[in-house]
């Protein structure tokens, strides 16, 4: 297994890492793991076609996997990877409702919206006794696909040591609200590792009734946009209120916690597996 990197959701890498590394691996082995060709059913809203060489986990085999990495269970999560675990993808369902997509997306302006939340942002790293993430620029701009209904961006970051990491983000559109499909990767392979990604997102829909252009009058429509999904959905509204630091830098610092984790976690879990297979 190549150096495969490890989600974290909310706390930092301490389990794996002082765990038996040879019981941990056995039980990752043990978790039900969809072996392609199949296809992997997204709760109820979404299915994607799992093809030869790649596997997929449902909600309570990837909640354990998170389990095992060190982090909180956590419900409505799906993991979908290749058989290597060279990288991996954790996809979860927010229900917004039907999110208006003729925003115009300014990518200057987003940027420095992410740029003036690290402040907050690492004062909740800092409680959790995590070290400063700092936001540096677009490794991928955001961009949104009116065909595929998918809005994708990439942040690249850099940690208070100078290294850096990337966080590579695909929102998917549907008729009551939004998937999240987070990459997870080593930065070293991540432009090969995001190709192959994408090619995979060709493979995912929206169950019927679900899709975006099943939209009717009536139907739950978001209060925010495009723009907003990606500083942070729901907290971008609370900031009309006087709630910006607050909620959007919380969660910033959890979605800047996925690249973090992976970069602290990837030389551990690479010696867990050296010359094991999957």
């Amino acid at each position: 297994m190549r150096g495969a990197l490890v989600v974290l959701l909310l706390l930092p890498m301490l389990v794996w890492a002082q765990g038996d590394k040879a019981a941990v691996r056995e039980e990752i082995k043990r978790l039900a793991w969809q072996q392609g060709p199949t296809q992997g059913r997204i709760g109820d809203k979404a299915l994607i076609q799992v093809p030869r060489d790649y596997v997929f986990l449902d909600e309570r085999n990837t909640s354990r996997f998170l389990e095992l990495a060190g982090n909180p269970a956590r419900e409505g999560n799906y993991l979908f990877a290749p058989a290597s675990l060279d990288w991996f993808a954790v996809f979860g369902f927010e229900a917004s409702g039907y999110i208006k997509d003729d925003e115009k997306i300014d990518a200057d302006e987003l940027l420095q919206t992410l740029k003036k939340s690290d402040g907050p942002e690492n004062e909740e790293r800092k409680r959790l006794g995590l070290g400063g993430l700092y936001t540096e620029g677009w490794q991928v701009a955001p961009h949104y696909d009116t065909d595929t209904r998918r809005l994708e961006w990439g942040t690249r970051l850099r940690t208070e040591s100078g290294r850096h990491v990337v966080n590579y983000s695909s929102r998917l559109l549907g008729r009551s609200g939004v998937m999240s499909a987070i990459l997870v990767s080593d930065p070293e392979t991540l432009a090969a590792d995001t190709q192959q990604f994408k090619l995979a997102l060709t493979q995912f829909a929206y169950v019927p009734g679900e899709t975006y252009a099943e939209f009717k009058p009536g139907d739950k429509v978001a209060a925010y946009g495009l723009a907003a999904l990606i500083v942070g959905g729901a907290a971008a509204v609370a900031s009309k209120k006087g709630f910006w630091a607050l909620l959007v830098g919380f969660l910033g610092a959890f979605w800047k916690m996925l690249a973090v984790g992976g970069v602290a976690a990837a030389a551990w879990l690479r010696s867990l597996f050296k010359g094991k297979g999957a």
